[in-house]
C-alpha cells in the first residue's frame, strides 16, 4: 500500500508526462488526403488546422462544392488520425489505465 508522499510522487508523475504528451501534441503533424492527393490538410495532435493545399487543377468556379467536399473529407481524415494518436499517447502514459472520453479527440 502506498503511502502518502508515494501517492504525492506518482501523481507528480503522472503530471510530468501529460505535461510532455501535451509538448508531443502540439509538434506532432498529421496529413490528410482526399481527392487522389488533390486536397491535403495538415493538423496537429490537437486537431488544429495547421495547412491546406488544393490542386489548382481541382478548381471549377461553377462548381465549388466538389473542392469544398474534399477540403472537408481530408480535414476530417487528418483530424481522425491525429485523434488516434493522441488517444494512444495518453493511455501510455495512464499505464494501461481506462481513459475517459476527452473532449475534442474523439477518435
Amino acid at each position: 500500500m502506498l503511502g502518502m508522499g508515494g501517492l504525492l510522487k506518482q501523481v507528480q508523475e503522472m503530471q510530468k508526462r501529460l505535461a510532455a504528451i501535451q509538448e508531443e501534441l502540439e509538434a506532432l503533424r498529421v496529413e490528410g488526403i482526399s481527392g487522389g492527393g488533390m486536397v491535403k490538410a495538415q493538423v496537429n495532435g490537437k486537431l488544429q488546422l495547421l495547412d491546406l493545399t488544393i490542386h489548382p487543377s481541382i478548381i471549377d468556379p461553377a462548381d465549388p462544392e466538389v473542392v469544398e467536399d474534399l477540403v472537408v473529407l481530408a480535414v476530417a481524415e487528418a483530424q481522425k488520425k491525429a485523434a488516434e494518436t493522441a488517444k494512444a499517447k495518453l493511455q501510455d502514459a495512464a499505464g494501461g489505465l481506462p481513459i475517459p472520453p476527452i473532449p475534442g479527440l474523439t477518435a
